[in-house]
């Protein structure tokens, strides 16, 4: 995940295709985080059942795949290009995809899956139970894009009217916490419910700066020609949008030239992606009387009254300079500009739920232009995500019985045990620690829970009403249960068996707070992991991600939470001293490496990625050959054994992007682009030296290489 160190916010092993501002009820990662119900809420996880013999079933991609490879490449001189070459030439970019990757190619097979399952769910009919009765009848209704023209902009009007009665500063309080419950984003700032970073055993309520419509407060801030290019399509398009709202063409134009003021503003009051990496910029525990002492024309009690949110005595105050921000943006402000604001904010939030006229506007900036999609995706895939997002759980039940079986689980079990076990013998001979550090960082080892596959307890979500000709309302309903469950939280003991994302994403993530890695059933399959090969390319490839996650824990961020994710300092001053030094031996490397253009990779924003990706690959390779220990190894198919397993990590990044992607990437992403993610870290690796008789001085056997783990 993202390196944004929020509550709720998990390390992953991939960022989302684009990066929006995001509530903090929605973490930076490849699915908004779903975060612990009441026990009352969830159901007991029976053992997965055997696929039904007419069920759809997943399409087989080898985790080691020859005619992926350019074996014309010399692998000392450009690994990734061996690895992929082959891969990259097959595989262009759909039209309607940013970039196409393994992992993504994987994600689309998981939708398709996922949509045949929802088109029978869908069907009317006897038999069907409540759960398949709620997913089926939830698609059904976003594939019904009929009744959705029909509806056009009516499921904003109460929205738009509450906007429209606001008279005075006294009633924006109601609003803005209609709107960040009902779209889930941020609208002038976020809202939501996390660990505590001193007591991790507690949720407190949060609050943080936000409520942009541009991916980051960079975009408003930079003046190079792209910057200022974006900001005049940012124009044409929330203009385009108010109009579609009913205003008149030169009002429209005024008013969103009023919505980049204020947003503007905004960013301004904002910090920066690499500032919100060190946690104490982004925890500090105040009184409500504090935060209402640094933004007092905001109405905190008519707000906090209308979120229904339990009462507490304090909440993290992630940046209290933004809110001082946001005081001197309400002292100026007239009503009517943000009156403005919020029925953009809307607007933008809700324009992909609404009928095709919103739906184009919206793709067209913030996919065609910002991200140089050239088709929409097709409608049954848009509405499986909507599914996947909404009712996670429900649909992931279906997808775990049908598509992960017990041997698939048991065996990931297995291998996350030995990279553990990897980590604890690196750990006690690590030469650059001293023992008192050496001591808590086993003691944290040890700590972490593992998560693979699906939680414990399914989630119930009997509670959220469903209509087969209601899209734009069950996905209202849907996120209000979401909001409403997540303050629900505040003041209550933390849900450690919760799952940030849904078992069929293809992703992993590594939780601070809660000292856990998870490995959602989505990322185990081929060409991911694939129990039909050797180990060897496994653990290159889902070995890596095992270890990339298990690395965070102990990453320039991770690093500074204990056992039980509490924000504590266990490391001695020559200790942590020892780490930076490492560290920035590989910051200073990925700042070498360029995006597109000068565009060269901000390596103080990447720096916990690739961090984790040398640990973990390191962590593989050590499991893989100790899991191994006595067997009889051979080369197949022209490879040795050790070979195979770097080439199972090598094809694991294997991808294409589009240049509008790659420079967006480069602004919003926390990890390297992919062809970094393979080179940079077998530069540094002398196990990889060794398979390929790379000699020093050749590009992937540089003179110096780094380490930390």
């Amino acid at each position: 995940m993202a390196s944004t160190l929020r509550p709720g916010c998990p390390f992953g092993i991939l960022s989302p295709p684009a990066l929006p501002a995001l509530g903090l009820l929605a973490a930076v990662c490849l699915a908004a985080p779903a975060a612990a119900a009441p026990a009352a809420a969830l159901q007991a996880a029976p053992a997965p059942a055997p696929a039904a013999a007419a069920a759809p079933a997943l399409p087989y991609s080898p985790v080691l795949d020859l005619t992926s490879m350019d074996r014309t490449v010399d692998p000392c001189v450009d690994f990734y290009a061996y690895s992929c070459a082959g891969w990259v030439k097959r595989h262009p970019i759909p039209p309607d995809q940013a970039s196409w990757t393994v992992y993504g190619k994987l994600e689309e097979d998981n939708l398709r899956f996922l949509g045949e399952v929802l088109a029978t769910a869908a069907r009317p009919g006897p038999g069907r139970d409540p759960a398949t009765v709620q997913i089926g009848d939830f698609y059904a209704s976003c594939m019904d894009e009929a009744a959705i023209a029909r509806a056009g902009a009516a499921p904003l009007r109460e929205d738009l009217d509450a906007i429209a009665a606001i008279r005075s500063l006294e009633d924006l309080g109601a609003v803005v916490a209609r709107l960040q419950q009902g779209t889930g984003t941020a609208v002038l700032f976020e809202v939501g419910s996390g660990q505590d970073f001193k007591d991790s055993s507690q949720v407190i309520a949060t609050v943080g700066q936000g409520g942009l419509g541009l991916p980051d407060r960079d975009y408003y801030l930079a003046t190079d020609a792209r910057s200022v290019d974006i900001r005049a399509h940012y124009l044409a398009y929330v203009g385009r949008m108010l109009r579609r709202l009913g205003e008149e063409p030169a009002a429209a134009d005024a008013a969103a030239r009023q919505v980049l003021e204020i947003e503007t503003r905004l960013a301004r009051a904002s910090i920066s992606r690499v500032d919100e990496r060190t946690p104490e910029n982004v925890y500090h525990r105040r009184s409500r009387a504090q935060l209402a002492a640094l933004a007092p024309r905001f109405p905190w009690d008519r707000y906090f009254a209308a979120l229904q949110e339990p009462p507490s005595a304090e909440l993290n105050v992630a940046e209290p300079a933004f809110f001082s921000g946001l005081e001197s943006l309400l002292e100026s402000a007239d009503l009517a500009g943000l009156r403005t604001y919020l029925r953009w904010r809307l607007a933008d939030a809700r324009a992909t739920q609404l009928g095709a006229d919103f739906e184009r506007d919206h793709f067209a900036f913030h996919d065609a232009f910002l991200r140089g999609l050239k088709e929409m995706k097709p409608r049954w895939r848009r509405c499986v995500a909507w599914v996947d997002d909404e009712l996670g759980e429900a649909l992931g039940r279906v997808y775990v019985e049908r598509a992960f079986s017990p041997a698939a689980k048991a065996r990931t079990v297995k291998m996350v045990e030995e990279i553990e076990q990897a980590m604890d013998a690196d750990l006690r001979q690590l030469p650059w620690m001293s023992a008192a550090t050496r001591a808590e960082a086993l003691r944290k080892l040890h700590a972490m829970a593992n998560k693979v596959g699906y939680p414990d307890r399914w989630r119930d979500y009997g509670a959220v009403r469903v209509e087969r000709q209601d899209f734009a309302g069950n996905v209202l309903r849907a996120t209000l249960f979401e909001s409403r469950r997540q303050l629900a939280k505040i003041g209550k003991p933390v849900d450690r068996g919760e799952w940030s994302m849904t078992p069929p994403t293809v992703n992993a993530y590594y939780d601070p707070f809660k000292n856990d890695i998870n490995f959602p059933a989505g990322v185990l399959q081929p060409p991911l992991f694939d129990p039909r090969l050797d180990d060897a390319p496994n653990y290159g490839d889902t070995g890596g991600t095992i270890g990339h996650e298990l690395t965070h824990g102990f990453d320039d961020e991770g690093r500074q939470f204990d056992f039980a994710g509490n924000l504590r300092d266990w490391w001695t001053p020559v200790d942590a001293k020892e780490f930076a030094t490492r560290a920035r031996c590989i910051e200073d490397q990925y700042a070498r490496y360029t995006v597109v253009d000068d565009v060269k990779i901000n390596s103080k924003l990447t720096l916990g990625e690739d961090v984790a990706d040398l640990g973990g690959l390191l962590l593989a390779y050590l499991a893989w050959r100790d899991a191994t220990r006595g067997q009889e190894l051979k080369p197949i198919d022209g490879l040795t054994p050790d070979q195979r397993f770097f080439v199972g990590y090598g094809q694991s990044w294997c991808s294409n992007q589009r240049e509008e992607e790659e420079r967006l990437r480069a602004v919003t992403d926390p990890h390297s682009p992919p062809r970094y993610r393979t080179n940079g870290v077998v530069s540094n690796l002398p196990q990889f030296r060794q398979a390929f008789g790379c000699k020093v001085g050749q590009p992937m056997a540089p003179a110096t290489m780094c380490r930390v783990w």
